[in-house]
């Protein structure tokens, strides 16, 4: 990771005063008491981009509330990729909104696998898809990373092993980048992950949902743009990078070879999606681009402020800068907090972090905190974890 501060006076992370930011209604600001410090739920500490205000002001104005239509999100992203991500394969005729990327993964699964088919995840991994493929009437099974955070590719291929014999329809669901790791898989990684899928059989769905988000010198792989990949099937959003998941809306991209598949998806899904959320999203990715770079910088800064403040104050957790997404997941089995840790941090220093256990095998004795806020309210939660184990 790039060590040279960067002086951002427009950082959005800067805008809004804790006593702005309770003022809030969302999940992350009502969930716990006025006096806990929330750094849980994937939601920034960020006012709205200008650009993406502005189209929704707009289209308040024209009373343009009605049903989503078209392509212009899709196109929207496609002229990020290539920009952001030097990908010139998104193919908006292999497209469809959804109405968010959990919900689009549950279609994608519906497409390609049957109820009782197995579903391929690295633990530790985003809570809801245990949640999400259970209610599909799916069977998740584990593939743990490696200690480092990285996909183990032998542990993957015994694992497609496995499960194809065992019949059905299996899919290997893919959180790339990884959350809660952060961890940014490379091109190698990919390529490997479908030359393993594509010899067992199995289909890859991925969720691509923190794409954007990526610390200094670092560059996202898109899964559908490694050899191999050609029958995979991703889900996207601008929801995480502009702080928009209360303005529903996901693409779903489908690989040359799984066009046919995505074609069968039923058309009464694409009316799940906001049409506020489609004019806010394809705004984001449009002209949203310096704000993001803005919070990016901002980003970078607390992770070299994170690894300060826990050397300092919590020398005993464990803790590697992520390469990507606005999460850090931090290793307190030194501390003797038990499986849970949060649950003291919570109880004893009033800071709500994500439980570790919760994000399935290899998630003991870890917690997950969203660095995505300011200086100030960062040094403050770091201070109170400390007070809590001290």
């Amino acid at each position: 990771m790039d060590t040279t501060p960067r002086e951002t006076p427009l950082n959005p992370l800067h805008r809004l005063t804790l006593e702005q930011l309770r003022r809030r209604t969302s999940m992350k600001w009502r969930t716990y008491p006025r006096d806990v410090l929330p750094l849980w739920v994937a939601e920034m500490d960020v006012p709205l981009a200008e650009p993406v205000a502005r189209a929704l002001t707009d289209a308040v104005a024209l009373g343009d509330t009605g049903y989503p239509v078209g392509t212009a999100y899709a196109e929207a992203l496609a002229g990020f990729a290539g920009k952001r991500w030097g990908w010139e394969g998104l193919e908006v005729g292999r497209t469809a909104i959804v109405p968010d990327v959990m919900m689009g993964v549950v279609e994608m699964l519906k497409l390609v696998s049957g109820p009782g088919d197995a579903v391929v995840v690295n633990s530790p991994v985003y809570t809801p898809f245990y949640q999400f493929v259970g209610n599909a009437d799916r069977v998740v099974v584990e593939a743990p990373l490696t200690e480092e955070g990285r996909i183990d590719p032998g542990v993957l291929e015994e694992t497609f092993s496995r499960v194809r014999a065992g019949g059905g329809r299996p899919v290997y669901l893919l959180c790339s980048p990884h959350n809660p790791t952060g961890t940014l898989h490379t091109a190698a990684e990919l390529a490997s992950v479908a030359e393993l899928a594509r010899a067992y059989g199995v289909r890859v769905v991925a969720d691509e949902i923190h794409a954007p988000i990526v610390a200094a010198g670092a560059r996202f792989v898109p899964y559908l743009s490694v050899p191999g990949a050609r029958d995979g099937l991703s889900l996207m959003s601008a929801s995480k990078a502009w702080n928009l998941a209360g303005l529903k809306a996901a693409v779903a991209v489908a690989g040359p070879e799984a066009g046919a598949d995505l074609a069968r998806l039923p058309e009464e899904v694409s009316h799940g999606p906001s049409h506020l959320g489609v004019i806010a999203h394809t705004a984001a990715l449009r002209d949203g681009g310096d704000w993001l770079d803005a919070v990016l910088a901002g980003l970078d800064d607390n992770r070299r402020l994170l690894t300060r403040l826990l050397a300092e104050h919590l020398p005993g957790v464990r803790y590697a800068p992520a390469r990507a997404t606005y999460l850090a997941w931090l290793d307190c089995r030194a501390l003797d907090l038990g499986d849970d840790p949060a649950g003291v941090f919570l109880e004893r220093g009033r800071v709500a972090l994500s439980s570790g256990p919760a994000f399935g095998t290899g998630g003991a004795g870890h917690v997950r905190l969203n660095l995505a806020t300011s200086p100030e309210i960062l040094t403050e939660a770091v201070r109170r974890m400390a007070s809590a184990v001290g």
